[in-house]
């Protein structure tokens, strides 16, 4: 016998390897629940409150005639009388509608190839490009309200910035005229979009990856061809999340029209119909609902595609 002896090397078993035991979570002190419920119950019922309530509130409404005075015992159901009514015999609602229209197509060129042109500007690290980034974004910080009134002391007709700086004969009553005055309030509203615009696009351009930018610089293409063919479609979220947006500010524009001359006389807008029709002397308040029922569904038309997309997408990834 040999005086020392190997020791005998363990075996593996056969079987797989034990699992091993996860650290249980840790249960949450009475404290923190009463934290988490305030912080998921209080935004909840906000939520519910100021949200969902009145929508729902609004549907029903738009089934019935009610001046608002009395009960709701008071309240007469006339089914789609209103709808109907609104269709065929309301003198306001499709002018409304196509004053929306315009809204929205304005909106969708101006502004966004303002927003597009100064964004790629911006994006060549200029000089001061800070300062300048700021001061264009600034108008967006302000109300629709606030900006009504900024421009209404530009439009004025006696002494108005506008009418000084052109030194016209006979002043222009910018807001006043039927004519001109939408596409007045729309140089305003475009003021204040431009500046969310040009915020959108360049950050879809500082997330482009530069390298493809030198691939098309190397195949040739120039500058231009390089943004139309490579950047701009690589940034097509960012263009959906422009469209949609410019859709949701188009329908819901109201501060603005309403500021300047109660959205009347050529400034009427679906959403200054709603007011009208609720407040209004009137008090029509199931045409007003069946106004706002409307309005919410061209806009939930836009809406519920965009987030099917956008869920969709984190579903595949």
């Amino acid at each position: 016998m040999t005086a020392l002896q190997e020791k005998p090397k363990a075996v593996a078993p056969n079987g797989p390897p034990p699992r091993r035991r996860g650290k249980r979570a840790t249960a949450l002190a009475g404290t923190d629940k009463l934290v988490l419920a305030l912080m998921l119950g209080v935004p909840t019922v906000v939520h519910l409150l100021f949200v969902w309530i009145p929508t729902l509130g609004s549907v029903a409404l738009s089934f019935s005639e009610w001046n608002g005075i009395g009960g709701f015992e008071d309240i007469e159901w006339i089914g789609v009388g209103n709808y109907v009514e609104i269709f065929t015999e309301y003198p306001r609602f499709w002018p409304a509608v196509q004053h929306n229209l315009i809204w929205l197509l304005f909106l969708l060129v101006v502004p966004t190839s303002a927003g597009l042109l100064l964004a790629v500007l911006l994006d060549r690290e200029l000089r001061f490009s800070r300062i300048y980034q700021s001061a264009l974004y600034m108008p967006m910080v302000l109300s629709l309200a606030l900006v009504g009134f900024i421009w209404q002391l530009i439009y004025t007709p006696d002494g108005g910035l506008l009418n000084s700086v052109l030194g016209l004969d006979k002043p222009v009553d910018w807001i006043g005229d039927s004519d001109i005055n939408l596409y007045a309030v729309l140089v305003a509203a475009a003021w204040r979009h431009t500046g969310y615009i040009m915020l959108l696009y360049l950050a879809g351009l500082k997330s482009v990856d530069p390298a493809l930018k030198e691939a098309a610089a190397l195949d040739g293409a120039s500058a231009s061809q390089t943004f139309f063919r490579v950047t701009f479609p690589v940034m097509k979220p960012v263009n959906i999340v422009v469209a949609v947006v410019t859709v949701i500010e188009a329908l819901r524009a109201f501060d603005i029209v309403y500021v300047i001359n109660k959205g009347r006389n050529g400034l009427e807008l679906l959403s200054v119909l709603v007011t009208d029709n609720i407040i209004g002397e009137a008090s029509r308040i199931g045409r007003g609902s069946a106004v706002a029922v409307i309005l919410l569904t061209i806009s939930l038309g836009v809406i519920i595609p965009y987030l099917y997309q956008v869920f969709s997408k984190e579903n595949r990834t």
